[in-house]
């Protein structure tokens, strides 16, 4: 089995997308995280190159074979207009579909771990709820919650300004066009 491992890394092409020390990336699950360097561990026999990557808002740090980086959906931070499309479909109008709860709320969750800023603000937009009302189930508001946050950490280093101001921001763009 090794003996396959080896030939694989040796066969697998480039990597496309480089990182340094010192970049923020976003990985698809975890969202935002600071590339702390580049390490050589020996396993298995064989010398891999491993990003070390730290998600500080989770205290967890993340190592990822430079080789596999790009197949991981290890990615740089989302361009200004990329991140206007996310702001223009937080504007649009909710998409409520007559699914099961458990049915969306999947469908949510792969959207969140997408980690594609139109994807998350697509459930932003769709569980906004206005302040009064109280339908919104503990399930929504805590998946609401965490694509507010996932897609505020990216806005945030992008725009150089802190989590907070960029939650508030996107909340403000949520209210107007409520």
């Amino acid at each position: 089995m090794s003996q396959n491992l080896s030939q694989t890394s040796v066969s697998a092409p480039a990597n496309d997308i480089e990182f340094a020390a010192g970049d923020y990336v976003v990985y698809p699950a975890h969202g935002v995280g600071f590339v702390e360097g580049i390490e050589t561990q020996s396993i298995g026999g064989m010398e891999i190159s491993l990003y070390t990557i730290v998600f500080e808002k989770d205290r967890m740090r993340l190592k990822i074979p430079v080789k596999k980086a790009q197949s991981s959906g290890l990615r740089k931070l989302s361009s200004e207009t990329r991140l206007k499309d996310a702001l223009e479909t937080l504007q649009g109008k909710a998409r409520i579909k007559r699914a099961m709860w458990s049915r969306r709320a999947q469908e949510y969750e792969t959207k969140i771990n997408s980690g594609d800023p139109v994807a998350i603000a697509e459930v932003l937009r769709d569980l906004r709820r206005p302040k009064e009302d109280t339908e919104q189930s503990y399930s929504e508001r805590q998946i609401y919650q965490s694509a507010l946050e996932r897609l505020a950490r990216e806005v945030a280093v992008v725009e150089s300004i802190t989590e907070q101001q960029a939650a508030e921001q996107l909340e403000k763009v949520l209210i107007k066009a409520a």
